[in-house]
């Protein structure tokens, strides 16, 4: 199916205090058929005992009351985010330091234990401070302590006791908090068990380090969450990829206090009973990589199959035990790990080896398997049965969208109903989960035929062929012929009257559903979202979970999803993408596991580039105007740089090289020799692209996703031995443009550099970005940098061709500044 771009405008509806509307511009490029969305199941939802604003009994003395809305400036996230329902964030600090206790009843349960722990933890990696933990029948009389743990801790019922704090198992309620921090204490208290370690992620974030001292911000919070169900869709990762997917669960999705994980496993699980599939699942990911395709080679008549999933597990499989340690880490930050388990349809990974299941004879690897043989069942209940013994899940997601396959091709199908058959496949799975006490859930798309059409629905292949392929149940056969306790993943939520028709239908069935591929954008959500029937919603990444993909094309998404689930806050496209720049000081360290040189103490020295500047402050060809940047010393964090005035290098203030294109740059490609000379723990670059550029998503072009963020240009580090290091610049990932919210709403963020803010023009700021990038050859000294511009570049596509896109149009990399962290001593 071809893909297609409409672009809507819309309001998005904020009923916080003073009811803001935003208008937000939205450009979507969808597949028909992607279901650009994901996720999974959980247990319904849970009434929460709301109470009105919070006073006296939960304000220290002067404070003001509790507020139900808490908003930074513009582009600055609040205190805590998720935004608390209720929250003051006022009062003494509590310092942390070697006084400190953290406090634990005589027999402390396994939850306070482990709320201990990882707040021990966490102080110990980000700060270097070893937390004492002091056992106590009573609350001391005196000294700074922290509190953690649920209303089933006699310390946390004496502490709320004597401070007139409301915590019962059903005041906030089910996940709720209520958090209290002070110069004596910091205290966080939870309904339940996880409703505890939702307040202590809200205490990891107002930890805060100023000056060598460590500080808990002063606030006083009680919290809830709006939705039961706040999940995230992926793949399966790849051996490489599990530390990076550990932090990503542990530091982002329960630091945002997600509880759901979505995965999708394919075979990329070895196999006891079927061997055979784990190899053929290799052999099928190598086979489309190998001929550099988003889709499988050879279909029947060229025509198109479901999208091939290829990355899941980055093409291979993992041991049992990895899949199974991967499921506990996720529990112990209470989160459900859901395993999604393609049936019928995306069925790749169950057909590799068994092509005479397949319900269109001639495909080269099909997709879909024949639902009218028991053979068919057979292997995928034995794949099945080997998950569910490694993961003991509550819910098994089985996919079921995207039925494109010619119907009645299949000896064993001809003749049959397709809404019929589909409706007993459904069963089938069902019933053989329901006997395990395992809950079903599934993509809505074929329940609809709104969303796929009413009956047969004609098509013709690249060659000519005519053919028919499934369109949607019927209402009465889905009325009939479904179990209505499936959980329904609805992916097909875009327009605001289109999406609710859909969503009501759904309802009217008997359904309960999620908002698969969660978005921000998510037309009028707070009045959608408010009707009972949908549990909640997950943002999905339909690529390797991998660092670079995950960091590049997913932190948006996640972090304006984790806002309007737990507290049904809504946000701009601008708010968010400011956001999650802002938020990447702090989140980069925990998502990639190393701390920058520049973070540790160690001094940053600026570098004199003044001989290799080669442009002034205006490059008309790409209206580019620095005029109104800062010169001298700047700083950013422990970050410094050097600026160069207008007056000095006969007007040349940067180093600007062209980005070659569609047309003729008349900017130089290299400007070698910026001398270094150093033995350098990390360079630091300060630059910014000439104008925006295009960042796509991963899986437009599956076998080369680097290449998904268009290449600008590369530095070329020289070491005295000659050897050189390469180091992409590539816009969304390390680069934006030097006007990027300059008189208009930000589009983009880049997870690898820092915004830093270098003049201010009549029409908003002008903006650089600081990368780091950290020398791989310790004691080798770098004698110079080369900066590259790209030539021709092509990367993705905008649709879902098995191609790359058209060459780039024209840009330019500009370098204003340069520093280092030199070698100690």
């Amino acid at each position: 199916m071809a893909a297609y771009e409409k672009t809507a405008r819309f309001d998005l509806k904020r009923n916080g205090q003073g009811g803001a509307t935003a208008y937000l511009d939205l450009l979507l490029s969808r597949r028909d058929a992607l279901k650009l969305g994901a996720a999974m199941a959980a247990s319904c939802g849970v009434a929460h005992s709301h109470q009105g604003i919070i006073g006296s009994d939960l304000r220290p003395p002067g404070s003001s009351e509790l507020k139900d809305e808490v908003r930074g400036p513009m582009g600055e996230l609040p205190p805590v985010f998720p935004i608390p329902q209720q929250a003051n964030f006022s009062g003494a600090p509590f310092v942390v330091d070697g006084e400190t206790t953290l406090l634990l009843p005589p027999i402390p349960s396994e939850s306070d234990r482990s709320l201990a722990r990882s707040l021990a933890m966490d102080m110990s990696d980000r700060f270097g401070f070893a937390l004492k933990i002091r056992h106590s029948a009573l609350l001391p009389q005196a000294g700074r302590f922290i509190l953690l743990g649920s209303v089933q801790n006699p310390l946390v019922r004496q502490f709320c006791a004597e401070h007139g704090l409301p915590l019962t198992a059903k005041d906030p309620g089910s996940e709720g908090y209520v958090l209290h921090v002070n110069g004596n204490s910091a205290m966080v208290g939870g309904s339940d068990d996880r409703g505890a370690f939702y307040g202590v992620q809200s205490i990891r974030q107002l930890l805060i380090q100023q000056d060598q001292r460590v500080t808990i911000r002063g606030a006083q919070i009680r919290d809830w969450p709006d939705k039961s169900f706040r999940g995230i869709k992926l793949f399966l990762p790849g051996r490489d990829s599990i530390p990076f997917f550990k932090r990503f669960v542990a530091d982002f999705m329960a630091l945002y206090k997600f509880n759901t994980l979505i995965v999708e496993l394919n075979a990329c699980m070895r196999f006891d009973l079927h061997p055979e599939l784990n190899t053929g699942w290799v052999e099928f990911a190598r086979d489309v990589n190998c001929t550099r395709r988003n889709y499988p080679r050879n279909p029947l008549h060229g025509r198109e199959q479901n999208s091939s999933h290829q990355d899941c597990c980055d093409g291979s499989f993992l041991e049992k035990t990895e899949v199974a340690e991967l499921a506990a880490f996720a529990q112990q930050n209470y989160i459900e790990f859901i395993p999604e388990i393609p049936s019928l349809t995306h069925a790749f990974y169950l057909q590799t080896t068994r092509r005479d299941l397949s319900e269109v004879p001639g495909d080269a690897w099909p997709d879909t398997y024949c639902p009218s043989n028991p053979e068919s069942y057979k292997l995928l209940f034995d794949v099945m049965d080997e998950y569910i013994d490694v993961l003991k899940p509550k819910m098994v997601h089985t996919g079921h969208d995207e039925w494109f396959a010619p119907f009645g091709l299949c000896s064993c199908c001809h003749g049959a109903i397709p809404g019929e058959l589909f409706s007993k496949d459904l069963r089938t799975v069902h019933d053989y989960l329901a006997g395990k006490n395992i809950r079903m859930a599934m993509w809505g798309d074929y329940l609809l035929e709104s969303v796929r059409g009413a009956g047969l629905q004609a098509r013709v292949a690249p060659d000519g062929w005519a053919y028919h392929a499934p369109g949607a149940m019927t209402p009465k056969q889905v009325e009939a012929l479904v179990p209505k306790d499936i959980l329904i993943f609805n992916w097909f939520w875009h327009g605001a009257e289109p999406g609710l028709q859909k969503e009501v239908q759904l309802e009217q069935f008997g359904f309960q559903q999620i908002y698969g591929n969660m978005e921000p954008m998510l037309e009028n959500y707070r009045e959608r979202g408010a009707r009972p029937t949908i549990l909640g919603g997950a943002p999905s990444l339909w690529a390797a979970p991998t660092e670079y993909n995950l960091s590049k094309d997913f932190l948006f998404s996640v972090l304006g999803c984790s806002g309007m689930l737990w507290s049904s806050k809504t946000f701009s496209n601008d708010e968010i993408y400011r956001s999650t720049q802002k938020l990447m000081p702090g989140a980069r360290p925990r998502l990639t596991g190393n701390v920058p040189p520049s973070a540790v103490g160690d001094p940053v020295v600026p570098l004199d580039i003044s001989l290799s500047l080669n442009a002034p402050s205006q490059e008309p060809s790409f209206s580019v105007d620095l005029r109104a940047m800062e010169s001298g010393r700047i700083s950013s964090g422990p970050r410094v740089f050097e600026l160069t005035s207008p007056n000095f290098a006969h007007g040349n203030t940067c180093v600007m090289v062209g980005t070659h294109g569609t047309e003729p740059n008349p900017l130089p490609r290299e400007v070698s020799g910026i001398k270094i000379a150093h033995d350098v723990s990390s360079l630091i670059f300060l630059h910014a692209c000439a104008r925006a550029a295009t960042d796509k998503a991963a899986y437009r072009v599956i076998w080369d996703e680097d290449d998904s963020a268009d290449l600008l240009g590369w530095y070329e580090v020289i070491y005295e031995d000659g050897l050189p290091e390469i180091i992409p610049i590539r816009y969304g990932v390390n680069i934006l443009e030097w006007n990027w919210i300059k008189g208009q709403p930000a589009r983009a963020y880049c997870p690898a550099a820092d915004e830093v803010v270098c003049g201010q023009a009549q029409d908003g700021p002008i903006t650089f970005f600081a990368y780091e990038w950290t020398s791989p050859r310790p004691g080798k000294v770098v004698e110079e940098v080369r900066l590259h511009g790209s030539n021709r570049f092509r990367g993705a596509v905008t649709g879902f061709e098995n191609a790359f896109g058209d060459v780039i149009p024209n840009n330019a990399v500009i370098l204003k500044a340069l520093s280092m962290v030199p070698r100690r001593g």
